[in-house]
């Protein structure tokens, strides 16, 4: 992957993880309000947190060999 593809990449999961985050803050708080009651929501947060994991691991794989995006 050149620079420029190797940057875009780069750009798309930190818009990928910042909407993630921004989700994750939603469930969490939906969660708090139900008093931690909502299989469901436990569910969905799993869910995110698990997605925001993988994107934040190929943010990291992007600079493996110390290159600069």
């Amino acid at each position: 992957m050149d620079d420029d593809e190797k940057g875009k990449q780069f750009l798309k999961l930190i818009d990928d993880q910042n909407n993630y985050q921004w989700s994750i803050v939603a469930k969490l708080s939906a969660l708090i309000d139900s008093k931690w009651n909502s299989v469901e929501l436990k569910t969905e947060l799993e869910s995110l947190v698990e997605k925001h994991f993988k994107i934040t691991k190929e943010l990291n794989s992007l600079d493996v060999d110390s290159s600069t995006l």
